[in-house]
């Protein structure tokens, strides 16, 4: 896996050993930033503040950082995962620009400085089929840490059935393969 776009362009991506993870391909990140780019209801990743939530490898953070983002948090529990994210910021020199959490991400809470919200993008790649993404959408909401123009890109499986998510409006529904990629806002 590489960096597909933007100041880091073709740095390898270290991924987490094992199969407790699922990288996002090359390719569906690439098609996902095109959207991110040229839908008039995204805000530019220029200047973003990024949340990488069930962040595995990281890639969608660091694709972020290297198109302009200015801050990302990544969020895991998974030992190897963190890792593989800590060895990426090293590797790539963004301990500046960016924070890796131990947080189990259906309990994130704000606590002076342990997060940088509130994120004009939150990149969420949950385990397929256990429903997780929901009390985590709810908790970032009620902690405001979604900024008023900001958007959440959820990737599930293909085949999870969604009902109506509360609060939130969806803005485009891609699939690719066996994932599907929601682009939400509050509902305004």
């Amino acid at each position: 896996m590489r960096i597909v776009s933007g100041s880091l362009r073709g740095r390898n991506i270290e991924t987490p050993s094992g199969k407790n993870t699922r990288p996002t391909s090359d390719q569906t990140r690439e098609s996902l930033f095109n959207i991110l780019k040229h839908a008039e209801w995204s805000p530019s990743l220029d200047g973003a503040i990024v949340a990488d939530i069930f962040a595995g490898s990281g890639a969608l953070g660091l694709e972020a950082v290297s198109r302009g983002a200015e801050f990302c948090l990544f969020v895991e529990m998974e030992p190897k995962a963190r890792a593989a994210i800590r060895q990426n910021i090293e590797k790539m020199r963004l301990s500046e620009c960016t924070r890796l959490h131990r947080f189990d991400a259906t309990k994130l809470k704000v606590a002076p400085g342990n997060l940088r919200g509130p994120f004009t993008h939150i990149f969420m790649d949950p385990p397929y089929n256990k429903g997780l993404w929901k009390p985590v959408l709810r908790r970032l909401a009620m902690h405001g840490l979604i900024a008023d123009d900001g958007i959440i890109i959820l990737e599930i499986g293909s085949e999870e059935e969604i009902e109506e998510i509360r609060g939130f409006e969806i803005l485009d529904e891609r699939l690719w393969g066996a994932a599907r990629v929601l682009f939400l806002e509050i509902k305004k």
